[in-house]
């Protein structure tokens, strides 16, 4: 018999992404539409890493699950939470997966190798030659050459197959002079987790453990709420903790637990993977069994409906930039020249061997007000030339990495690498050389969507900054000029926004006119979703009872585009049944004088909102 051996698949592109979590996936996306021929290389058969149905961890970011709403994120991770809001309001996990599949099968520029580990890299010079990645579906081995390569492996891996500057664990306290850094260097890093969701049968319902399960006293786990009922003789335990995080049992005993974390043997959490996936099998099995039988937890009629079995992970590599954010940058609400993103959830450190350190609560947070940027500086490696990184990964310290790891942080930062990327391929310069056009890179992640704290459109192209604006009606504070003035976004405490004064039966409508004639062919809308409100998939109670039925009623639903000359119509774009904050309608070059937007009807709410208008 002729011995087998897998088929070499030859593919160049622009931009070559590997790991398809919410970073890479945003970063493809961005990448594609900017007009790069990108790929998205996935290990796993679907996208969205610690926020796939693999594992069902919810999305948060700055916004700390609505502690601090305006800085809720948008962009691209807002645009397919918002598509999967608009048809999964049950939060059906295959179907998150199916919104975040058909967002990267949509895009003309985006090619998806799902399936696809990659294994190796070709460095020359200082710059990545090419990686290669094994399909174990289809025996293929695909060879791919790119430009500009984004690392959003979670775990470095592209970087460090490819030689890139990286560090693992706490650096020490008098490295960058971090108050919270230990005096000394260490090793420790947060472990990988397992959640599960157990269903209220509505009956009594039996549990056997399996034999590989670990045992739990409750004495092992007073540091860690798991119960709607509080176990007789907490008193005795003294736990002001236990008693902070038990009012949390009763939503979480339907989501699983965090908590339930390990973090392996020895300092090579990666190398330990496998190991570490066979120990939280048992923990979880372990834990369940305790409240199931382990004394009087409120579960009788639970019954266990799904455990995952890919660990998520939260710490690993973190590759090193031209810059290397700092827990003093995060607590200091610090602004760079270079902002690409921003963080405002808490420093979050988790305790080092995770559930085995009983005697510890299983975190340490250090909130603070406000949020800090992301300096582009974070985003590209510091020495090899090609490369860059988006999600956990990015140039920080641990305690600033505790922070900005979390995925809305990560999926902005993945949407300016992929927009950068995009940019590098246009003027065929390394992704060191786009500092040099940061300002164009800003104004380009405004355009899309996303927001940056402090930066403002001051786009030359947008020709809506020079209109006189006009609108049916207005409520005070919400003029007609606030859609080209300031972020298009509640900001500081204050409205950046039109509002009508009610909506008549014929609508509402606002007009940008200009006293000569002007060329357009696309006019982007920004209306207002309230991010007041979560519109996330979780699998928690507490975080669903944040939402609302359906999409946000605030949106704009039905409305018509009309480019106009002396009053008269020369082309004009109805939409119906918009779900989405950020519309760009297109129209084939026309010579106007003036813009005409007419809102018919809203997802709800009495008035109409636009928040941002421009026009190219």
């Amino acid at each position: 018999m002729t011995k087998g051996k897998p088929e070499r698949v030859r593919e160049k592109y622009d931009v070559v992404v590997a790991g398809g979590g919410m970073a890479g996936l945003c970063a493809a996306l961005a990448s594609a539409r900017n007009g790069a021929k990108t790929v998205l290389v996935q290990a796993r058969p679907v996208l969205g890493g610690n926020a796939s149905s693999e594992i069902r961890m919810h999305i948060c970011g700055a916004s700390e699950n609505g502690k601090k709403p305006e800085l809720e994120e948008s962009g691209i991770v807002l645009e397919l939470m918002l598509e999967n809001k608009s048809r999964n309001d049950s939060f059906n996990y295959s179907a998150w997966d199916m919104v975040l599949w058909s967002a990267a099968k949509a895009e003309k520029n985006l090619t998806l190798r799902l399936n696809a580990a990659v294994d190796a890299c070709r460095e020359k010079d200082g710059k990545i030659a090419g990686i290669s990645a094994y399909q174990q579906t289809t025996e293929k081995r695909y060879e791919i050459e790119g430009k500009i390569y984004i690392d959003a492996t979670g775990n470095g891996t592209l970087g460090y197959f490819a030689g890139a500057e990286y560090k693992t664990g706490s650096e020490s306290r008098k490295e960058y002079g971090e108050k919270d850094a230990p005096e000394e260097a260490n090793g420790y890093r947060m472990g990988n987790s397992i959640l599960f969701r157990a269903v209220d049968r509505g009956r009594p319902v039996k549990f056997a453990p399996p034999r590989f399960a670990k045992k739990y006293s409750e004495r092992d786990l007073r540091y860690r709420a798991h119960s709607p009922v509080l176990p007789k003789g907490l008193a005795e335990m003294e736990s002001e903790e236990y008693l902070r995080l038990a009012a949390f049992g009763s939503s979480t005993i339907r989501y699983g637990y965090w908590w339930i974390e390990l973090s392996g043997k020895t300092e090579n959490i990666i190398g330990e993977y496998e190991e570490i996936r066979d120990e939280l099998e048992a923990a979880v099995y372990g834990v369940w069994d305790h409240i199931k039988n382990g004394g009087d937890h409120g579960a009788e009629n639970y019954e266990l409906d799904w455990v995952g079995f890919l660990p998520g992970v939260r710490e690993s590599r973190r590759l090193v930039g031209d810059y290397v954010l700092t827990e003093n940058d995060v607590l200091a609400n610090r602004r760079f020249a270079d902002d690409v993103a921003y963080g405002g959830w808490a420093i979050d450190v988790h305790t080092p061997n995770g559930l085995q350190d009983v005697d510890e609560p299983p975190s340490k947070t250090i909130a603070f007000e406000g949020s800090y940027g992301i300096p582009y500086r974070c985003y590209y490696s510091k020495n090899i030339e090609n490369l860059m990184m988006a999600g956990r990964n990015i140039s920080a310290s641990k305690l600033a990495f505790a922070s900005a790891r979390v995925m809305g942080t990560c999926a902005i930062g993945g949407q300016a690498a992929g927009t950068a990327a995009a940019m590098c391929v246009k003027y065929r310069c390394a992704p060191r050389e786009i500092g040099e056009k940061i300002k164009e890179l800003q104004q380009q992640i405004l355009k899309d969507g996303g927001f940056i704290p402090g930066v403002e459109n001051e786009d030359g192209t947008d020709l809506a900054r020079s209109a006189d604006i006009t609108a049916s009606t207005e409520k005070e504070g919400k003029q007609a000029r606030n859609v080209i003035e300031g972020p298009a976004r509640q900001w500081e405490g204050k409205p950046r926004c039109w509002e009508s004064d009610g909506m008549s039966e014929k609508g509402e409508w606002l007009k940008l006119c200009w006293k000569e004639r002007k060329t357009v062919r696309e006019v982007r809308l920004t209306f207002e979703s309230n991010f007041n409100y979560a519109v996330k998939i979780t699998m928690s109670d507490k975080r669903q009872a944040q939402q609302r039925e359906g999409v946000p009623p605030e949106l704009v639903k039905d409305y018509t585009v009309s480019l106009t000359e002396k009053g008269e119509t020369k082309a004009s774009r109805k939409i119906e049944g918009n779900h989405q904050r950020l519309n760009a309608v297109t129209f084939p070059e026309t010579e106007c004088d003036g813009v005409l937007i007419h809102i018919r009807a809203t997802n709800g709410y009495p008035n109409a909102v636009v928040n941002e208008v421009r026009i190219y």
